[in-house]
């Protein structure tokens, strides 16, 4: 009662009910009572006064709940751009410009990405926002009101050449293409992670080697890509030696996932569109000796795919794959992995990296 009554001004329930007390009854402090006492009703106008209370009480209850019905979200009433920092490599600042004035709501969200995670909510009086990309990739970001997207506009964060890292939380850790560099291969060795202080055990982490940039005119729907990889760390927690082969596009990807013949059962397959799981259909084709390098082989032309491993014919799509621009390649080993050459083409584009 001492809370209700501070709705209307007072500062507790027996202030509230001196009103109702006749002028010429003196008023005493309350005295602590002996013995517990027949309870008598209250009289009139108190009485008066509480349903007062209770009404005041239901009609803020009722309001609170009413929804007001908010102005309606118009895209055009919103601005939203960006510029990065630097051209190119990682981490890689990026500054948001928006106007968002006219939004209903106190604040908006920023998204980087296609990724509902790595959204903030700012005011709508703000002006700028800055965010830290940490990995390169072709990104929407996008800008939502309501949870409404009421602008978006084309993020490319480019690697700078081959980039490799070791995945880590809050922040990766980076490393030069040259430490990653052996006998003409691309090999980060257990040796060169644990001299950063990474733990290889119980839990291992995964390497990443990642080459973003604008290939030319390449797309998911016509070209041939061709690699070999090897996954030689297998201890403790890595015995899966889960590996995947990523072919990064603009708005989608391409990832062929390869594993020790007994974990099939949790890998996946994406292929711009199409998908499947390891744990509904048999990828058992795509466990492998990984005591060798596994030539791995992607074709892709007039909206049919063929996957090869160890030069057969392992998988093929032949529906549902979309077309899209190649912007990247990327490689992730558990525990650690060796890339022997890259090779990817459509007759217009060639691009060969033997390391």
């Amino acid at each position: 009662m001492d809370t209700l009554v501070q709705f209307l001004g007072y500062e507790n329930f027996r202030v509230f009910s001196m009103q109702f007390v006749p002028a010429d009854k003196p008023v005493t402090p309350p005295q602590p009572k002996p013995r517990p006492v027949k309870k008598h009703f209250r009289s009139m106008p108190y009485a008066l006064g509480v349903l007062t209370l209770m009404g005041i009480l239901l009609i803020v209850i009722i309001a609170s709940r009413t929804e007001h019905p908010k102005p309606p979200i118009i895209p055009k009433d919103y601005t939203f751009s960006s510029k990065k920092v630097i051209t190119s490599g990682l981490p890689n600042s990026v500054v948001f410009d928006f106007d968002a004035s006219k939004s209903p709501y106190d604040s908006v969200t920023i998204q980087q990405s296609w990724d509902r995670h790595l959204r903030v909510n700012v005011s709508k009086n703000d002006r700028q926002h800055t965010s830290i990309y940490y990995f390169p990739d072709f990104y929407y970001a996008k800008l939502i009101v309501g949870g409404k997207i009421v602008k978006q506009h084309e993020l490319f964060v480019k690697s700078n050449g081959w980039l490799p890292i070791v995945e880590k939380q809050p922040v990766p850790v980076y490393y030069e293409k040259k430490d990653a560099l052996t006998d003409g291969k691309l090999s980060l060795s257990p040796e060169k992670i644990k001299e950063r202080n990474i733990a290889m055990q119980p839990t291992p982490p995964f390497v990443v080697y990642t080459n973003v940039t604008d290939y030319g005119e390449i797309y998911s729907d016509d070209f041939t890509f061709e690699t070999a990889v090897k996954n030689s760390y297998h201890e403790g927690a890595a015995a899966c030696r889960l590996s995947t082969v990523y072919i990064l596009c603009k708005g989608t990807a391409i990832w062929i996932p390869l594993s020790a013949k007994g974990c099939v059962s949790d890998l996946d397959m994406f292929f711009a569109g199409y998908e499947i799981s390891g744990k509904k259909h048999d990828l058992s084709a795509f466990g492998v000796d990984f005591e060798k390098y596994i030539p791995l082989k992607i074709e892709s032309h007039n909206g049919r795919a063929q996957i090869f491993i160890d030069d057969k014919p392992v998988y093929t799509v032949n529906k549902g794959i979309s077309r899209a621009k190649i912007i990247g390649i990327v490689f992730r080993f558990q525990g650690t992995g060796s890339v022997d050459y890259v090779r990817l083409k459509n007759g217009k584009i060639n691009y060969d990296d033997e390391f």
